[in-house]
């Protein structure tokens, strides 16, 4: 009897340990325990994330549900644009029945975990009520957005969740563990998808996800898009290409027309449109003397003044060898005081006679505006507008709209995305001139890694509002934001008034990379990335602090011992803001920034 009993216990303790056994990713750095009603996400043994409630309110869970393994996942593909055109990355995939209807799926990756629902047996009914939750402890350092519909604002530094708002907006940065972030956000969105955001409102630690408004009614299965989380050290939350790994492959048959490029852009000197024959002029002319492949026709080009039209401006463009983009009002978001043209895009049929006319014009790409939030509507939308775009050969750009959540993989015609509190407000209030060095550099580090970043860098200049960073440091957000149309700020008589060795530098720069890496930085004090296109490397770094700042620079990955490295740094003297040398073939293992100041290396 005692030896039966033994035996029984024995069992009984394997069968816990079983279910209590955490799975892992492939390097077993990341583990998710299920401990109670919660799971635990540990890297290297830390905790870092706490999912306190999963599953839907609306469909009743399984008492007990075991994790088990169904297979290993591999993706190996190509972008075209991005902080890295070949990525790799494997994972561990994991399913949990919550019910004979709502299975969970986890993939831990080595850098990061995500998850999604998939729900099967409805019938003609709304998406069910999703009560996912994050616990984010007070007194947990993080870098969250207070949601706004069009992703423009800044992410400082906190240690609580308390406040008025309790909607947060995607990505949101966190410190669990001295020098271990996890970056929440999501991926993967489909047509008939809502985006989510967190709220915090019954309980400043616990962040629910809440999808946004979906009036689909559905039948039978569907899934949630990915609930991602990036995990490690600072460098592997900026270089992690999780967001497009779980995000469906490219679907677009022909992308030889697909060519990214520096953009010479209207808007932000003049803080006005596009309905004057002779600005344009202007910007098209700076494009030619910088070897810039595109210039922008922003906003109110349907309102052309002294007799001339759009199509006057786009002949000349062309006549001077360079490829025309052109604005669109969305029509779903900003509409009555907004500017035009309006309602072009909006139905099928005329949608298609629209982008019919730009690609005849010869128009290389649609910068679309003013959306109006994150609900179902504007998701397919967006995937309307990208794929009529990819019929007539159109590259895309999405103002005052959501974030990337994958689609730059799935349509590699998107090439950016505003969705960030950028150099455009310079134009609209004084708060951006004191908070700008820091907020950018904070950006690498948040809204950047999740995918091409529209923020207009490079004025050299002032707008409506005066910035006090400086020329190093505008010249180096070129290289430290990824975005595969990189549009640039300043106005052709401040670009053409800058030494010859700028001018070059911005008539080479790419802006689609092979190889990226977070050299060093923290969110908000100063970040260095290095960037390689082919076998050049270009390293970009800014000081996000007033006071001078030494950093410093290990680029002992840079290959070869013979060197030609291009420097571009401030002199100290506001009267001389340039100190440029071209002929070093020294790397520096220590850089001196300026207040608010910055730096480029173009190694070769």
């Amino acid at each position: 009897m005692r030896n039966r009993l033994w035996v029984c216990m024995a069992l009984l303790l394997c069968a816990m340990s079983a279910t209590a056994r955490p799975v892992r990713s492939p390097n077993k750095r990341i583990t998710l325990s299920q401990e109670g009603q919660q799971f635990v996400i540990r890297y290297d043994g830390r905790t870092m994330l706490q999912l306190t409630s999963v599953g839907f309110s609306t469909i009743p869970s399984n008492d007990k549900p075991a994790i088990r393994f169904t297979r290993k996942v591999s993706t190996d593909y190509t972008m075209l644009a991005g902080k890295r055109l070949h990525c790799t990355n494997q994972a561990n995939e994991y399913k949990l029945s919550l019910s004979k209807q709502v299975r969970m799926v986890f993939r831990l990756y080595n850098d990061g975990i995500a998850f999604r629902y998939e729900v099967d047996g409805l019938q003609n009914e709304q998406p069910p009520t999703e009560q996912t939750a994050y616990r984010i402890a007070e007194g947990t350092k993080r870098w969250m957005l207070r949601w706004t519909d069009s992703y423009e604002g800044f992410f400082p530094l906190s240690i609580t969740g308390k406040g008025k708002n309790h909607r947060w907006a995607y990505p949101s940065l966190i410190e669990p563990q001295d020098g271990l972030f996890v970056l929440l956000s999501e991926a993967n969105m489909e047509r008939n998808q809502s985006a989510s955001c967190l709220k915090n409102e019954v309980n400043d630690e616990i962040y629910q996800v809440c999808p946004d408004q979906n009036d689909l009614r559905l039948t039978g299965s569907w899934h949630t898009p990915w609930r991602v989380a990036i995990i490690g050290d600072l460098a592997t939350i900026v270089e992690s290409t999780l967001i497009t790994d779980v995000s469906d492959p490219n679907r677009l048959e022909d992308t030889e027309w697909i060519r990214p490029g520096v953009v010479s852009w209207i808007y932000w000197a003049n803080n006005h449109g596009s309905n004057d024959y002779n600005i344009i002029k202007s910007y098209v002319d700076m494009a030619v003397k910088l070897h810039l492949p595109y210039v922008l026709i922003d906003a109110e080009w349907d309102e052309f003044k002294d007799g001339k039209t759009v199509e006057d401006a786009i002949r000349y463009a062309h006549s001077c060898g360079i490829r025309p983009m052109i604005w669109y009002n969305s029509s779903v978001g900003w509409i009555n005081g907004a500017p035009g043209p309006k309602f072009r895009l909006n139905k099928p049929e005329d949608r298609e006679k629209e982008f019919a006319w730009c690609e005849k014009m010869g128009i290389a790409g649609v910068k679309i505006d003013f959306f109006s939030g994150d609900n179902q509507m504007n998701m397919a939308y967006c995937i309307d507008l990208m794929e009529s775009a990819a019929r007539h050969h159109l590259l895309v750009n999405f103002h005052g709209a959501t974030i990337p959540r994958g689609w730059q993989r799935t349509y590699p015609n998107l090439m950016t995305t505003e969705a960030v509190y950028g150099a455009e407000w310079y134009n609209n209030v004084p708060t951006f001139t004191d908070k700008a060095a820091s907020h950018n550099a904070t950006l690498p580090f948040t809204r950047n890694v999740i995918g091409p970043m529209d923020y207009t860098p490079c004025a050299f200049s002032d707008s409506q509002h005066p910035h006090i960073t400086t020329h190093a440091h505008e010249l180096a957000l070129t290289v430290l934001y990824e975005s595969a149309l990189q549009h640039l700020a300043d106005r052709p008589e401040s670009f053409l008034s800058q030494p010859q060795e700028v001018q070059q530098f911005l008539g080479h720069l790419p802006t689609v990379w092979d190889e990226s890496r977070l050299v060093a930085g923290y969110p908000g004090d100063y970040a260095v990335m290095a960037r390689r296109k082919g076998t050049t490397w270009y390293v970009a770094g800014i000081n996000g602090n007033d006071e001078a700042k030494q950093i410093s620079v290990d680029l002992s990955f840079i290959q070869g011992r013979n060197h030609h490295v291009c420097t571009f740094a401030d002199s100290g003297d506001p009267q001389r803001p340039w100190r440029i040398d071209a002929n070093s073939t020294l790397l520096p293992q220590v850089v001196t920034c300026q207040p608010r100041g910055g730096f480029v290396l173009v190694v070769n």
